[in-house]
């Protein structure tokens, strides 16, 4: 067997595929028309989570998990859009991390509206101009991210899902040869937290020029010829600009906890997390008694981080996360606290059981 024979049984599985995909669409259709009928949600994470881990535990080739994951995780995009388009806001520009964990979530040729802010993304939503918005909560090295949980408290729009994603951050140049460089565009803090990399390659003394994004790095060193640019790779491929190295980052643990929003419920799953703000009676021990209540109705707590509640002084609002789902039994006790202020935030499928 020779490479064009490999090539054309090449070609026959991609013609079969194409037909399977076709009439999976077709079944993706009357699947909207009845969800159109009946008012029901487009996106359900916790059903794509079940369909990855069957399709897993299925496999017997050479597709693991995180391939499974890749294009399947498309294929649900492509679907969702047959089933009703829908538009997605993000924290941008365009090209921006946020954007980059958006299309995880959502695919590549899905409707895409930046926000220059992250309340914005919260009023976008409000206002009913997209279903979806995504924006940053956590990031590992950085901590919580301030907007995002005060437009929480500001906003009514539901937490639907959760991705961790990796920030690598990567060098891009039209350029074969890295001696030609002679000027490097990147955000300051991109630029500072690649200087390892810099260093190994002689970079350091070449030109800096600072940019208000990494995508604007990206569209700045596709337009002048002799330089490079420190960008994400979403932002590489947006301006066509060729990766020349992949994640250069000194910091390869850096990672950062994006929110999917909209305005759902979702159903249950086996993996749920659920959030929520409280705020609590201004007294000594409240936090402690109100955490004692976690215990006695047997959750599990995953995270709680305070924030000012600005319009009062010198008093905090609690965001807590923990284990299972807003209608468990075990949730609803904790909900007939009538001395507490409690505000569900949403219940989702946890990203770190992926």
């Amino acid at each position: 067997m020779n490479l064009d024979d490999l090539r054309n049984q090449i070609d026959t599985l991609d013609n079969e595929l194409l037909k399977l995909l076709n009439e999976r669409m077709e079944v993706v259709k009357k699947v909207g028309e009845f969800k159109h009928q009946t008012k029901g949600a487009i996106y359900r994470p916790e059903r794509e989570k079940s369909i990855i881990d069957r399709l897993e535990s299925m496999s017997k080739g050479l597709l693991n998990k995180e391939a499974i994951e890749a294009l399947f995780m498309e294929i649900f995009a492509v679907s969702r859009n047959l089933e009703l388009p829908e538009r997605i806001a993000y924290l941008g520009p365009e090209g921006s991390y946020s954007h980059q964990a958006a299309e995880l979530k959502f695919g590549a040729m899905s409707n895409y509206l930046p926000i220059s802010s992250i309340e914005g993304v919260f009023k976008v939503l409000q206002n009913k101009e997209a279903k979806f918005g995504v924006v940053p909560i956590e990031n590992n090295t950085d901590g919580a991210v301030g907007a995002t949980l005060d437009s929480l408290a500001k906003y009514d729009s539901l937490i639907i899902a959760e991705e961790y994603m990796d920030i690598h951050h990567s060098f891009a140049t039209t350029l074969d040869d890295i001696k030609d460089i002679k000027r490097i565009y990147s955000h300051p803090q991109g630029y500072n937290q690649c200087i390892n990399f810099l260093d190994e390659h002689f970079l350091t003394d070449v030109e800096f020029v600072p940019t208000r994004s990494t995508s604007a790095a990206a569209k700045r060193a596709k337009e002048d010829k002799d330089s490079a640019a420190i960008c994400s790779k979403i932002a590489a491929k947006i301006h066509h600009l060729p990766i020349l190295f992949e994640k250069i980052e000194d910091n390869e643990a850096n990672r950062t906890r994006f929110l999917v929003l909209s305005d759902i419920k979702n159903g249950k799953s086996n993996f749920d997390k659920t959030s929520i703000l409280a705020k609590l009676d201004d007294k000594a021990g409240s936090l402690v008694d109100f955490l004692q209540k976690f215990k006695d109705v047997g959750i599990n707590l995953l995270k709680i981080e305070s924030r000012p509640i600005k319009e009062e002084k010198f008093k905090s609002m609690f965001f807590i996360d923990f284990e299972g789902h807003g209608d468990d039994k075990s949730f609803k006790k904790l909900l007939d606290d009538k001395q507490n202020i409690i505000k569900w935030l949403g219940s989702y499928v946890n990203g770190e059981l992926k």
